[in-house]
């Protein structure tokens, strides 16, 4: 996200006190008003609960300076949960978008039909990957329908690890090779 204005020296400061005159009770709200934060985002399953948590608190405090004169009643710590679904949603959309985009990667097959530029790069960039990675990124995207599921489930059997924590994997090698894939493609254009 780009921001209009950057997070100033004394906003920190000015956003404890906003959340309590008492520097110490305002450290106790803050510290809660953060760990419910992340306690959100990771009941909704988000991948990066503590990035967004410390983006919500980054958003609250670019905007400290207007809260001090526009929200002076009230739970300060129900704003951060406002913004705080804002946050989620806009990662909703990221992630979808990401997903949408990622999706294309086991379609880029070695057929004819796909575009030779994409293979060239998809072949690029997973031999940047190390060997378990590829290899792991090309079992993953193997079979269709009930055979994919049982496939996937035998990997993270393998793996010794659950069929989430299988899915987090991928999506982060699937970043990987979508961040690897835009910057080839764009060299390529």
């Amino acid at each position: 996200m780009r921001r209009e204005r950057e997070i100033q020296p004394g906003d920190f400061e000015t956003l404890l006190l906003w959340l309590d005159s008492d520097p110490a009770r305002a450290e106790i709200k803050f510290r809660r008003i953060r760990a419910r934060l992340v306690e959100i985002f990771s009941l909704r399953r988000c991948f990066d609960p503590e990035d967004l948590a410390d983006e919500t608190i980054d958003r609250v405090t670019l905007k400290i300076n207007e809260l001090l004169n526009e929200y002076n009643s009230g739970d300060p710590a129900l704003y951060f949960y406002g913004v705080a679904r804002n946050v989620y949603l806009e990662s909703l959309r990221k992630n979808q978008r990401r997903e949408t985009a990622l999706e294309t990667i086991p379609m880029i097959s070695f057929e004819e039909k796909a575009p030779q530029p994409e293979i060239e790069c998809l072949e690029k960039c997973l031999d940047r990957l190390p060997t378990e990675q590829r290899e792991l990124v090309i079992e993953y995207f193997q079979d269709e329908k009930q055979a994919k599921i049982d496939h996937r489930k035998a990997i993270a059997d393998a793996l010794g690890i659950t069929t989430a924590a299988l899915r987090i994997r991928i999506f982060r090698l699937k970043n990987t090779l979508q961040a690897c894939l835009e910057d080839c493609l764009e060299g390529t254009r």
